[in-house]
């Protein structure tokens, strides 16, 4: 006897969908691509302005390299001072907002409340007021305090200004924390405030950073409010001060608007890498509950 014949082999359809999937890819590639380039653009012009002899609004490359427009803008007041301002209004404004995130997100995130919907409501209509639309009150207010040109007036507004985007942010990282870890912590003797610091805390270390960082960024760039309530030029912070690379009648330095700007940026990019390897071990503890 013959053991069954097996059945012969269907041919294969072609797929019709493979030439407009090809097509899809190619499209989405050309447009990150282009996206890719009007940041890459910028950077490079940055880049090749700050070194070049002769620089221009044309992104090019120089035909003579210099560094003068670097040992132009490195003194003490074009640029050193104007970092340090800077600085002090971006870390200090960034210390306060997490602060004070953190304590107006704890309530919402651990109690439940008829409460806590229209404040988060009226939090989240405080982030769609534009700064423009209250800087004529907050200056009269600033005059009539005496707190014009003041660099730590300016810090506690900006870190009101960041506050409920910052509230918003803090109490999502929170809310991933689980709540038996502060009842261990509360069998054990722990006041609310001590399990705040000792087990929720460490655990947010990651979206505490992120908050930080989006504040400290949001306050370093921030350059109308600093512009209307700072007045001497020894108070300024850097977003004012590339102000003195524009002249009259349309001139620019452009090598040293360059190299300015370039070091005006590496701050923000040296605190994120440090931030980034500073939380890099603090995911271990969230399997603590698991088991």
């Amino acid at each position: 006897m013959t053991g069954p014949t097996a059945a012969p082999a269907r041919p294969r359809r072609l797929s019709m969908a493979s030439p407009r999937r090809a097509v899809a890819a190619l499209a989405s590639n050309v447009v990150l691509l282009v996206i890719a380039a009007c940041f890459l653009v910028p950077l490079a012009w940055l880049f090749l302005a700050s070194v070049d002899t002769a620089p221009s609004q044309q992104t090019r490359v120089p035909t003579d390299f210099t560094l003068e427009h670097y040992a132009a803008v490195l003194t003490p007041e074009r640029t050193l001072l104007p970092l340090w301002n800077s600085t002090v209004l971006s870390a200090g404004s960034a210390i306060v907002t997490v602060i004070v995130a953190v304590l107006a997100a704890y309530p919402i995130s651990r109690y439940n409340s008829r409460f806590n919907t229209p404040y988060l409501s009226a939090i989240l209509f405080g982030t769609c007021l534009p700064i423009t639309a209250i800087m004529v009150p907050v200056y009269s207010l600033f005059v009539r305090l005496g707190m014009l040109d003041n660099l730590a007036a300016v810090t506690f507004f900006l870190a009101a200004t960041s506050l409920p985007m910052a509230i918003w942010m803090t109490k999502n990282f929170m809310d991933s924390v689980p709540v038996s870890l502060e009842e261990a912590a509360w069998v054990d003797g722990a006041s609310a405030m001590r399990a705040l610091r000792l087990i929720v805390l460490p655990l947010m270390r990651p979206g505490l950073a992120v908050v930080f960082i989006f504040v400290f960024i949001q306050a370093w760039g921030n350059f109308f409010v600093p512009f209307i309530l700072l007045l001497s030029p020894s108070k300024q912070p850097a977003s004012v001060s590339v102000f003195s690379f524009f002249g009259q009648y349309g001139t620019v330095a452009y090598g040293e608007l360059a190299a300015y700007s370039l070091i005006y940026s590496l701050p923000v990019v040296v605190l994120y890498v440090i931030v980034s390897k500073g939380i890099g071990g603090s995911f271990a503890m969230q399997g603590a509950i698991k088991g």
